[in-house]
């Protein structure tokens, strides 16, 4: 097993006003040679919208994008004719493919949007562009991770052209937890959200990371009051 922290404090930001953005990897004008990818994660952004403020329409190809809400709303153009909102407890993926444009805003003017923006690397080059969303069950069970994202549109929650799956806990309660890895060659990035957790004795407190890799599970502990993201995803990228 190998492994890699990634501090919170460590992340790229850039404070433009209307959007407060923290990287974890390389993005515009943040660059770091050692926080480029992990694996087929090449952007995991924290970002913070202001109040009837967002991106106006700009192109993407070749990549999977997931937006999770985790305050707030964000209204959603794109160039394949799609306009909708999404909000907390809401998933959505673009497949970039061939190429797509597309806009976000945040409709409400007194309240700011965060979210987390997450692209990943296709295991098929230019696919037809596409686009889902969905509202997950608000019934779910806390204190063990939900599936939210899959390569196979039969499974729960969204699906990508890649050989991912990610997860989201909410724990209420401190235990210990295990984690078996979906496919020979994929690794786990493991997010705390808010909260802390104890991953190979490594304590990743909030927006801290774990990268972890050449292992078939992992154990992790979990406090009281924790919300993670885990991400078990190819270390390889294949194009």
């Amino acid at each position: 097993m190998k492994y890699i922290i990634y501090k919170a404090n460590e992340r790229g930001h850039a404070n433009h006003g209307w959007l407060n953005a923290y990287h974890s990897f390389s993005f515009a004008n943040w660059h770091h040679p050692d926080k480029v990818h992990f694996g087929v994660l090449r952007v995991l952004n924290d970002d913070t919208i202001a109040g009837g403020m967002g991106f106006g329409m700009h192109p993407h190809d070749n990549m999977e994008i997931i937006t999770i809400p985790l305050e707030g709303a964000l209204a959603h153009k794109d160039s394949m004719g799609n306009a909708a909102t999404i909000e907390t407890g809401d998933i959505q993926v673009m497949s970039a493919g061939t190429g797509v444009m597309h806009s976000e805003f945040n409709p409400n003017p007194d309240q700011p949007t965060k979210l987390f923006q997450i692209w990943l690397f296709p295991n098929k080059q230019n696919v037809t562009p596409r686009y889902q969303q969905i509202t997950l069950d608000v019934n779910h069970k806390e204190n063990q991770l939900i599936q939210i994202l899959s390569p196979n549109s039969e499974d729960e929650g969204v699906w990508i052209h890649q050989d991912a799956w990610f997860y989201l806990g909410n724990y209420t309660q401190k235990l210990e937890a295990t984690h078996h890895v979906q496919k020979n060659g994929n690794g786990v990035y493991l997010m705390c959200i808010e909260g802390s957790v104890s991953v190979n004795n490594e304590i990743i407190n909030r927006r801290d990371a774990i990268g972890i890799w050449e292992t078939e599970f992992i154990t992790f502990e979990v406090n009281e009051d924790t919300k993670i993201l885990l991400m078990d995803i190819p270390m390889e990228i294949n194009l």
